[in-house]
Formats: structure tokens, C-alpha cells, sequence
């Protein structure tokens, strides 16, 4: 598809500096840009390629103090990441083909509800008295479970298991082999040293707008609900144990675990590879750098944490640097 400068601009709520009425064809990264194409400038790291980049168009923030005059055509914006976001989303809308009906071999249960225009692929089922919203897009190879629910708009690529009992609202997406509502890890030790399954016998709640990554696992409650709050975005291959609570719009990086009975509070950052201890309590506006261990409750909202145990990033990294001087520091004693 083509786009003009002016009509992006007008899209993003932007204003142009240079030619409007130039031709978009292509998205591209800010150091990659070639005629025809659009990038964006969000991270000031990259600043160096504006200037020389062959892009027909870049986004740049309002406030940005140009050190010399780019070749390409600019669109200023408040956000610039936000902008080329809303961009793309729209660029998808325009360009996607949308599938629906039934594909064959499926199987839909007799006492199961789908809504209209949905899409199920080859070799999907759905269980008894499980209920499929308004244009809800399920791929091939997803099983879903007996007395499910499913909200309108929800995305679920191949290989989904979503357990039975699973609630899931509206406009979630569910990428490749994830499994929801798995059984937590739940077993008591015995006095011969065995271990007894205890029964899990609650459900997983995903509220609107939450996504969740491929090969990730989100385990059903042993009573009540893990629950999963609106516009919260997990990565792939994140582990959620039973009774985890995960507050409204907090993201989670890719190889994380949260142990079980943990409740993790709203606008949380996540980083890769940490691992949250059970039964604790993350505050609201936590962040957490990749790699670390959360070991005890956080109180404090807003903090930076990084380490093991969990730290205020700042002393995390005094550490660090202490601990790089070391091998210095003996060699000067053992002299």
C-alpha cells in the first residue's frame, strides 16, 4: 500500500518539516532506511543515523534539537515510539485478510456456544459447554477445554492448550503452544518420603487486553483463581504458578518465573530471567532487572531493583563494582 508524508502525519497527529506530498511504501529501521520508506527516532543512541539516513520519512520527537539538517522528511510527534506503534497497528488493519468459518477436521461439542465470524482451524476443538465470542480468530491444532470462555476478538495461534474452566476476556492474544490452566505444582511429601498430588481444583481469569507469549505457562489455581489483570503482556516462555495474582498493565520479560500464591502489583516491568519467590507482595511500578531474584516482599511503589536477593538497583551495582575490585584488593594484601 501507499501512504503520502500528509496523510501519516494526519494518521499520528503529526506535523511534517520537508516534502508532504512524498510517497511511503515500506517500513524501515532508522539505519537501514531506503527511498520510500519510514523509521522513527525514539532511542537517542540512534541520532546518529538521522542525519545521513536515506529514509523518505522519519518520526522524531517535537522537541528535538537538530544538529544538522537531515535528508529525509520529518514528522514530529510527541511520542515517537507511540506514533510509528499506532502506525504499524494501522498498516495491519489495512493489510490483513480476514479469515472465517469453520475448517474441517474440528470438533465443536454439541452444548458449546461460538459467536459470529469466528475462525477455527483444522484439527481444533472445543468442549462441552464452552462459549466463543464475536470475531475470535483460532488457529490450527489449538485444543480448548469443557465450560471455557473466550471474549470477542481474541487472537489464538497453533498448539494453544487452554485447560477446562479457563475464563479469557476480550481482545487477548494467545501465541503458539502456550497452555493455560495447567495444574500448579502442588504436592504434599509424605513420611516415606513420596509425594501426594494435591488436586487443583481452580481456574485461570485473563481479563481484556492481556497477552501472552509463546510456550508459556499459566497454572490453574488449587482453589479460587490465578488471575491474570487487564493489558498485562507476558513474553514467551514465562512461567506462572497456581494463585499468582499479576496486577493490570504490567509486562513480563521472557524466562521469568513467579512462584506460586505471589501477587505482583500494576504497571510492574518485568526484566528477562528473574525469578519472583512464592508468596510474596511486588508493589505497584516495580521494576525488576533482568536476572535478578525477588525474595521478599516489596512495599515501596516505583523502585528499581536488580540482584539476588532483590535490591534498590543503585546499591546493586555498588556492589558489583566493589566486587570487580577484588581481585585487585588481594593482590595488593597478599604483597
Amino acid at each position: 500500500m501507499k501512504f503520502t508524508v500528509d496523510q501519516i502525519a494526519q494518521l499520528i497527529q503529526g506535523t511534517v518539516d520537508g516534502d508532504g506530498s512524498a510517497s511511503i511504501t515500506a517500513f524501515n529501521k532508522i539505519e537501514d532506511g531506503q527511498e520510500g520508506s519510514i523509521s522513527f527516532l525514539a532511542n537517542p543512541k540512534y541520532e546518529s543515523f538521522l542525519y545521513p539516513s536515506k529514509a523518505t520519512a522519519i518520526i522524531v520527537a517535537n522537541d528535538l534539537i537538530l544538529k544538522e539538517k537531515p535528508l529525509a522528511t520529518l514528522i514530529k510527534v510527541k511520542d515517537p515510539y507511540s506514533a510509528f506503534t499506532i502506525l504499524l497497528q494501522k498498516y495491519q488493519e489495512f493489510t490483513s485478510v480476514k479469515e472465517t468459518g469453520i475448517q474441517e477436521p474440528t470438533h465443536i461439542a454439541k452444548s458449546a456456544k461460538i459467536g459470529s465470524d469466528l475462525y477455527l482451524g483444522p484439527f481444533s476443538s472445543i468442549g462441552s459447554e464452552s462459549s466463543i465470542g464475536n470475531n475470535t480468530y483460532i488457529a490450527a491444532h489449538v485444543t480448548i477445554g469443557n465450560k471455557v470462555s473466550i471474549g470477542n476478538n481474541c487472537v489464538i495461534y497453533p498448539g494453544v492448550v487452554i485447560y477446562n474452566d479457563t475464563r479469557i476476556g476480550n481482545n487477548c492474544t494467545l501465541h503458539a503452544n502456550a497452555v493455560i490452566g495447567s495444574d500448579g505444582f502442588g504436592f504434599a511429601p509424605q513420611a516415606d518420603g513420596s509425594f501426594t498430588t494435591i488436586p487443583q481444583l481452580g481456574n485461570v481469569v485473563l481479563e481484556d487486553g492481556v497477552s501472552v507469549g509463546a510456550n508459556t505457562t499459566i497454572d490453574r489455581a488449587t482453589m479460587g483463581s490465578t488471575l491474570i489483570k487487564q493489558g498485562v503482556k507476558i513474553d514467551n516462555l514465562v512461567q506462572i504458578a497456581h494463585n499468582v495474582e499479576i496486577g493490570a498493565n504490567t509486562a513480563i520479560a521472557a524466562q521469568t518465573g513467579v512462584s506460586g500464591s505471589t501477587k505482583i502489583g500494576q504497571n510492574c516491568l518485568i526484566g528477562g530471567q528473574v525469578g519472583v519467590a512464592g508468596h510474596i507482595t511486588v508493589a505497584d511500578k516495580t521494576i525488576v532487572t533482568a536476572q535478578s531474584g525477588v525474595t521478599k516482599t516489596v512495599r515501596k511503589e516505583g523502585q528499581i531493583l536488580g540482584g539476588t536477593p532483590a535490591s534498590p538497583n543503585s546499591e546493586y551495582l555498588k556492589r558489583n563494582a566493589l566486587l570487580r575490585q577484588l581481585p585487585d584488593l588481594l593482590k595488593r594484601l597478599e604483597s
